[in-house]
């Protein structure tokens, strides 16, 4: 019985330690507030990248979006900037996602990926779908 209640209390050592670290972890700001030079949509296995048109007041209007998600913070960049990165974090263990989001002229490109981990299971193209979808439609 001894062992037994020695490996649960390690087994629950090591989960503090691994959500301590995932919560706790550093972030350079610059690392992350960055994306590639892509020009139509990609959906990648850890995250997904995003091209629309929204005119020329789509980050502004993404911004606002973002910044009033549920457990989503602006980490770097800003609408002055023309490049803003977001970092969400799921409601239980806090694990961080990315959302990079860039205006080029009229279209907004946008950039959500994890950080630990190989996939995200679709949720960050839920997130960003969900928050494209309140954006107000541009007509070409």
């Amino acid at each position: 019985m001894g062992k037994i209640m020695m490996l649960i209390w390690v087994g629950l050592a090591a989960v503090v330690v691994v959500v301590g670290f995932i919560r706790l972890a550093p972030v350079d700001p610059f690392d992350w507030n960055s994306q590639p030079e892509l020009t139509e949509d990609k959906e990648f296995r850890g995250g997904v990248f995003k091209v629309v048109r929204s005119g020329p007041d789509g980050l502004q209007q993404f911004d606002r979006i973002a910044s009033a998600a549920p457990r989503t913070k602006l980490l770097a960049g800003s609408v002055e900037e023309g490049m803003a990165t977001y970092v969400t974090r799921t409601k239980v263990i806090g694990f961080p996602d990315y959302t990079t989001a860039r205006q080029d002229g009229d279209l907004l490109k946008v950039y959500a990926r994890l950080r630990f981990g190989r996939s995200d299971l679709g949720v960050n193209k839920a997130r960003i779908d969900g928050w494209l979808s309140l954006m107000p439609k541009t007509t070409d």
